[in-house]
């Protein structure tokens, strides 16, 4: 049995659709639904079990839960950027991978979990996946350092040897539709098309970066899901991984992608930036993805106007789920 947390989530779900395609549903879904459209995601997943959040973390708090595992993919977490309550991170996030990775680690269960890029902060110290760098990181928000916290502690125990941590740079596709504000720019702007025509960018405020430059590291969720999974197979790889492309591209190119793939004449307005967000915006992101070709990760990964087109395309329009 394979346990994926947040298995109703964005990613996760994701997770299960490619392990289904793989011929594996012998799946274990742990996910908090509450009162959203979350639960659309796993329509047409084949799974064995479903579990609250709570009542899993009990179980395996309590040693009550008595199924065979080979592997725990811990993509359950709080991933709000803007989220405020300090507090509710550190139980979510840390705490509760803490408890979930000592489990997996006393009984040699794979151990795979999301990390973050947002562990970089803004970028002063590049972006390359090398624990012993992991000290000098500055994350900006408290989302950011949860997840800098949990990497730590396997650090500091001698613990991140044995497990894999994977670091999500900006991460698009279907199933994503549930996240509100916590969207990729790709869906917040398909929508805006259909209602006015038109996308908003904000302009820039570096003397670097001309408006819509500014650059990311946008990475299609199928290709996140391959690298994460690239892990399952090959138990003997462990540490921190960069999980994005390689290859920084402007807000510009993803919208004009979008506007192509939807057969629309590109129409961008750029817009002032929230006084809030100026200092702590990052202007620049690029996965070093080195490490994980050199683990022995060959699959090639989606440009941006391949993943874009598959989105809009063969979801958005259609307006289908993975699994579906």
């Amino acid at each position: 049995m394979i346990v994926i947390t947040g298995g109703a989530g964005f990613i996760g779900s994701a997770a299960a659709w490619r392990l289904n395609e793989m011929g594996r549903d012998d799946l274990i879904l742990v996910d908090e639904l509450r009162t959203g459209e979350k639960w659309k995601n796993l329509v047409g997943l084949r799974y064995s079990e479903f579990f609250h959040k709570d009542d899993f973390l009990e179980m395996i708090s309590n040693n009550e839960f008595d199924i065979e595992l080979e592997a725990i993919i811990h993509l359950g977490a709080c991933s709000a950027t803007t989220e405020k309550d300090a507090d509710y991170l550190m139980d979510n996030n840390v705490k509760y991978s803490q408890i979930l990775a000592s489990y997996a680690l006393e009984r040699g269960i794979r151990f795979i979990y999301a990390s973050s890029a947002a562990t970089y902060g803004d970028g002063d110290f590049g972006y390359d996946d090398n624990e012993n760098e992991m000290g000098k990181l500055r994350p900006l928000n408290m989302y950011g350092y949860s997840k800098h916290l949990f990497d730590s502690w396997l650090k500091n125990n001698g613990l991140l040897n044995q497990v894999v941590g994977v670091k999500y740079f900006n991460v698009y596709g279907p199933n994503e539709y549930h996240k509100g504000d916590m969207r990729s720019v790709v869906h917040k702007a398909f929508g805006q098309i259909n209602e006015t025509g038109k996308v908003n960018l904000f302009k820039s405020y570096h003397p670097e970066y001309g408006d819509g430059e500014q650059k990311r590291d946008f990475i299609y969720v199928k290709d996140a899901v391959d690298m994460t999974l690239f892990f399952l197979d090959n138990k003997k790889i462990n540490g921190l991984f960069n999980l994005g492309t390689g290859n920084a591209r402007t807000w510009n190119d993803l919208v004009t992608a979008l506007f192509n793939a939807m057969d629309k004449t590109v129409n961008i307005e750029y817009i002032e930036m929230p006084e809030q967000l100026r200092g702590k915006y990052q202007y620049f992101t690029q996965a070093n993805m080195d490490k994980i070709r050199s683990a022995g990760y060959t699959k090639p990964i989606s440009s941006l106007e391949e993943g874009i087109t598959d989105y809009v395309k063969e979801y958005l329009l259609k307006k289908e789920f993975l699994g579906y």
